[in-house]
């Protein structure tokens, strides 16, 4: 959990290095995640920019990013707890600052096991409003509740045993069985991953909500990025489909 200490730090980091982010563009492409060692859960990749950066000021950025973490992580936790048993609820959200990056957001593990949320200086300086911050924040946070990443790497390993045994009882040499294995991680990691992504659209509008945000305002941010289409293998669904599974699940909340 994020104490004042960090947020004032966060507010002196940011300061600086938002006003030189504010004017790129928010982008996103699919990711390409195989049978990852470090695993982690991510928000879109770099591609082509749709709409241009907001015009906040780097210190509104900064502000409006410690107001959404000081809102949304005692409510994520709270979900948390209520939704899993012996999972670590206790999120650490930070700021991802290394240069030349896309605006990005991820959810990974640390080497405790305490799950991290990590946002980027760009994402934060291109958010349109703090609905889009919140939304985006109760999205990672919902693929750490549900378990995503246990998940995919139970899938990256079936699916390395699968192709790699099927190299193997075709008599396949040890290079094809290893390149069956990999090409098998990365088809098992990959086949569940546009409906990992629903799901933590429809939990993270529930976490937006709780959170007082709006949700619908907050999904404007799939307007913003480029569509990943529905190609096979891809790893995120089009952005109208994640669009109507929050605005199905908000019809749903009082």
């Amino acid at each position: 959990m994020i104490i004042w200490a960090d947020i004032k730090m966060t507010i002196r980091l940011l300061a600086p290095l938002l006003f030189l982010s504010l004017s790129a563009c928010i982008s996103t492409g699919p990711s390409q995640p195989s049978a990852p060692s470090a695993p982690t859960q991510t928000a879109p990749a770099p591609a082509q920019a749709t709409t241009p950066a907001t015009s906040l000021s780097a210190e509104q950025a900064a502000r409006q990013f410690v107001r959404v973490v000081q809102t949304v992580e005692p409510i994520a936790e709270a979900e948390c707890r209520a939704r899993t048993t012996d999972m670590n609820c206790d999120f650490n959200i930070v700021v991802d600052d290394r240069p030349g990056q896309a605006p990005n957001a991820f959810q990974t593990l640390d080497k405790a096991g305490r799950p991290v949320l990590a946002f980027n200086i760009p994402l934060i300086a291109t958010v349109k409003n703090a609905d889009e911050l919140a939304f985006v924040m109760g999205h990672e946070a919902a693929h750490h509740i549900e378990a995503h990443l246990a998940r995919q790497q139970r899938n990256a390993t079936t699916g390395a045993v699968i192709l790699g045994g099927l190299a193997a009882l075709t008599g396949g040499g040890e290079q094809i069985i290893q390149t069956a294995q990999k090409v098998g991680a990365t088809v098992g990691a990959r086949g569940y991953s546009k409906n990992f992504e629903l799901e933590a659209d429809r939990l993270g509008t529930i976490i937006t909500h709780k959170a007082g945000y709006d949700p619908i305002l907050g999904s404007a941010f799939f307007t913003k990025i480029a569509d990943p289409g529905n190609t096979f293998l891809g790893t995120h669904p089009p952005n109208a489909a994640r669009i109507d599974a929050v605005r199905q699940t908000a019809a749903t909340l009082n």
